[in-house]
């Protein structure tokens, strides 16, 4: 574990390791890799146990969402290292005749990464594993609201990654704040978008790129489905990314649902009977469902339920106890708009639902608000399916199922607007913590003698019909693109 201390002397001496090319390598990449593989293997029960402390976390629900989860990407990005580092060759045009052309992708050299609470194991290593595999030196400063998931990775990490590199400081907001003061190379942030302009602001002042995993209130649009089966799908669905999903609190929960008032009851009366299959009679007795994760955010969300107009909105659900804190799985019908449960990003087991006249008045709705991070659609009209793509934008756009784009490494994972900026996962993660450079090599043989001064019109002329030379080419190997898909497609 390290602490602050002597914090310019400590960075120091990382930028002086990165720079003696010590990460550069894949062998070291690699070797961190299965370092972090070795650290959920052999520390997976301490990790279910720190889980359960810090959020009440059932074992099954932490390693789908972080252990597992980080033990996919680990080996993912282990398997495709070599690809992702590999030197790509790049066309050029024909001005630069006898020359080759290569990206290169490098680290970036000294990154910090600062998770959040909520997936406070998934959330650190997600990051970690990109910013390793392309090479980097990190920082890495997880979340003092899981103190007990903050303490395991500050004392566990040291023995499985090379601690030259890798170093994990603990801390709260303060801690934080000197962090974002530093020089870094890149500045991955995971956390509310309040904090996230605090940390763009402190990252402007050394020009140092950000991504920030931020959030937002993530719709699900419910439409009229054919079959019964298929709406208690979507209903199991909705239920599992709202209150299976940290009770709520997970950034790409859904917030709220909307659904055509001619189908809200029979909505209604379907999450009633699968709430209680998933939870039982008595959800504060389950062990499947997560806690508040701290006194705090607990009276946030019981202030939000003690708003007048909101409390008599409750249909079902409602209940809480502080000394456990626990909320149980709580639905709401047509809660004011204006109230700020509905204005602000509700992270905890509390679904509204807003009903519409027609389910194409979803797509305004949505539009009328800060571009969310995951927009969650169950519907099978194509054309809604359309509309939908057209005409909203979102960090991510899932039809018929809720929170499995989290899962794919072959997703960009990120936000736009207000719910984010930058993407990682999987080779976007690496793509997120390196430098493409663009490296050309040229002889003296051959030149273009025009493309000096002095000009005259004859120059330009030539200049001209270069550049249409080079139109035509590309035109060419499009047309040639195109017609062996033709082909392809006709074998």
């Amino acid at each position: 574990m390290e602490t602050l201390g002597d914090l310019e002397v400590h960075l120091e001496g990382m930028r002086e390791y990165y720079r003696g090319g010590n990460t550069r390598g894949a062998p070291w990449r690699k070797s961190q890799l299965q370092g972090l593989l070795r650290l959920l293997e052999e520390r997976e029960a301490e990790m279910f146990m720190a889980l359960e402390h810090d959020l009440g976390k059932h074992p099954v629900e932490a390693y789908r969402d972080e252990i597992g989860c980080a033990k996919k990407s680990a080996n993912y990005a282990l398997g495709s290292l070599k690809g992702w580092m590999s030197t790509q060759k790049a066309k050029l045009p024909l001005g630069a005749v006898l020359t080759t052309a290569e990206i290169i992708p490098e680290p970036l050299g000294l990154v910090l990464i600062i998770s959040s609470w909520n997936v406070p194991i998934g959330l650190s290593l997600e990051p970690l594993i990109g910013a390793l595999a392309a090479g980097n030196a990190v920082v890495l400063k997880p979340s003092e609201l899981a103190p007990r998931c903050s303490s395991l990775l500050a004392n566990a990490l040291p023995a499985y990654l090379d601690s030259k590199a890798v170093k994990v400081i603990e801390g709260g907001p303060a801690v934080s704040e000197q962090l974002v003061q530093q020089k870094w190379d890149k500045i991955l942030f995971t956390g509310s978008a309040r904090v996230g302009r605090m940390v763009m602001a402190a990252a402007a002042n050394h020009l140092t790129p950000v991504t920030l995993e931020l959030g937002g209130k993530c719709p699900a649009v419910l439409d009229s489905l054919s079959s019964s089966w298929d709406r208690e799908v979507a209903i199991q669905r909705i239920l599992g990314a709202k209150f299976g999903a940290c009770a709520g609190q997970a950034c790409i929960a859904v917030d709220y649902v909307l659904v055509e008032k001619r189908f809200s009851s029979i909505s209604l009366e379907l999450m009633k009977v699968w709430i209680g299959k998933m939870f039982g009679e008595n959800p504060r007795e389950s062990r499947t469902m997560a806690r508040i994760v701290n006194k705090h955010h607990f009276l946030r969300l019981k202030t939000l339920l003690e708003d007048p107009n909101v409390k008599a909105s409750i249909v079902h659900g409602g209940s809480m106890d502080e000394n456990s804190l626990f909320i149980e799985p709580t639905i709401l019908l047509d809660p004011p708009l204006e109230s700020d449960f509905m204005q602000d990003e509700i992270f905890g087991p509390l679904l509204p639902i807003i009903t519409l006249k027609k389910i194409e008045d979803s797509i305004n709705f949505i539009n009328s608000r800060p571009k969310p991070l995951a927009v969650y659609v169950f519907t099978q009209n194509d054309s809604l399916q359309k509309r939908m793509v057209a005409e909203t934008s979102s960090g991510s756009l899932t039809f018929n199922d809720a929170v499995i784009q989290y899962l794919a490494d072959t997703l960009p994972f990120g936000g736009v607007g207000e719910s984010g900026m930058g993407n990682y996962h999987g080779k976007f993660s690496f793509d997120t913590f390196s430098h493409h450079k663009a490296v050309m090599r040229r002889g003296f043989l051959v030149d273009f003698w025009f493309r000096f001064p002095p000009w005259n019109d004859h120059k330009l002329q030539l200049f001209r019909s270069l550049y249409v030379f080079d139109y035509l080419g590309v035109l060419l190997t499009v047309l040639g693109l195109k017609k062996s898909k033709q082909g392809l497609s006709r074998a």
